[in-house]
């Protein structure tokens, strides 16, 4: 169970990963990596992909994310909250528009682990090729 000073509610969890996802989508890498701890590790399950350290690893992330793609959306959310343990699961929609115009859609979804409200891991299932290498 997580034991974090700072707890935060259901209706904060949630808050927490939309404005994580907003974030996302306005390509502002700055304002993203402000939701993870220092110490962040950051999956894509599926790929057996792994990133640690939110100022090193998950910024290149995120870097080469807003770099490839024109376009980034994330929405349609069905957000499951534990409260006791910090958690959220995440089932959304993706739209990722390349440079030349073409749209990929995919289906994902994330698991959000949190303390002191910050993430501090993230593991993500998503469907298609993997837009996070």
């Amino acid at each position: 169970m997580n034991t974090s000073s700072t707890r935060l509610d259901a209706s904060e969890l949630q808050t927490l990963v939309e404005r994580y996802f907003s974030a996302v989508d306005l390509r502002d890498t700055a304002a993203t990596l402000a939701c993870f701890a220092p110490t962040a590790r950051f999956g894509i399950a599926n790929y057996e992909v792994y990133y640690q350290g939110r100022d090193t690893e998950v910024r290149g992330m995120y870097e080469r994310l807003a770099a490839r793609y024109a376009r980034v959306w994330h929405g349609d959310f069905d957000h499951v909250v534990d409260v006791p343990h910090q958690r959220v699961a995440s089932r959304f929609r993706v739209e990722n528009t390349t440079h030349a115009g073409e749209l990929l859609r995919k289906n994902n979804c994330n698991f959000f682990e949190v303390q002191d409200g910050l993430f501090v891991r993230v593991l993500v299932y998503m469907s298609g090729d993997n837009s996070l290498t």
